[in-house]
């Protein structure tokens, strides 16, 4: 099994070095790098992406939850804080836990230890689950312009993230959904719209080329409308080259 990559983020240097302390105890995890502000934050989650971040909250430049809505490559987090107010918030973001300060070698033990736990049952589950005869929307009903639209969902081009609802996009117009991208994606056929980033879904139907370009991927519609590809999406996009 390889090493899990892990990247400390804390504005106080006694903080970043806690987390490497007791990091030494578990030999399967090694630190990759170190932040002391959420614009670093947000660049070096992007460049490395590691299997695992420690996060602080209230940083210079961009907090904890501000850092995890400007990333395109999603690790499991572990937010250390010295605030209790947050962690509400942190569970609704998945995290896999909240670590308040200052906290102890035991708590973060427990916290490791729920970690590999969930990442046990997660392999088992992809081995064992047999595909289920999910059934896809084959057309869905949006509203527009004060009234409601039937649309087929081959039309769809592509689907944007914009804050907590999503936008459809079609060769012609525009909608605006009020559910969320990933709640929208779960109602298409994953065989035609893939995600290539945080924030976007494609159908591939519409893809025209990809290409390229300062050592990033680009992605071009039959409209000419262009993305860049998120690093930690870009396996599923090579599968489909043959």
């Amino acid at each position: 099994m390889s090493r899990k990559s892990v990247l400390v983020i804390d504005d106080e240097d006694h903080g970043r070095h806690l987390v490497k302390q007791y990091l030494e105890s578990y030999p399967d995890f090694f630190v990759a790098g170190e932040c002391s502000n959420g614009i670093e934050a947000i660049k070096y989650i992007n460049m490395m992406e590691p299997d695992l971040v420690f996060l602080d909250i209230q940083m210079p430049g961009a907090n904890g939850f501000e850092v995890l809505h400007q990333i395109d490559h999603v690790p499991n987090v572990i937010f250390t804080t010295a605030f209790d107010k947050y962690a509400i918030k942190a569970f609704e973001l998945n995290a896999v836990d909240y670590l308040l300060k200052p906290y102890t070698k035991e708590r973060f033990d427990n916290t490791m230890g729920r970690l590999q736990a969930n990442a046990i049952s997660l392999a088992k589950l992809a081995l064992n689950t047999l595909p289920s005869q999910q059934h896809y929307l084959d057309r869905i009903i949006v509203e527009h312009q004060k009234r409601f639209k039937s649309v087929s969902v081959e039309d769809i081009m592509y689907l944007k993230a914009d804050g907590d609802y999503t936008q459809i996009f079609t060769p012609d117009t525009s909608y605006l959904s009020s559910l969320g991208i990933s709640a929208v994606l779960q109602r298409f056929d994953p065989k035609k719209f893939v995600r290539i980033h945080r924030s976007v879904v494609v159908n591939l139907t519409y893809i025209k080329e990809l290409y390229r370009d300062i050592g990033k991927t680009f992605l071009v519609l039959a409209d000419d409308t262009e993305f860049n590809i998120g690093r930690s999406y870009l396996p599923e996009i090579k599968n489909l080259m043959i």
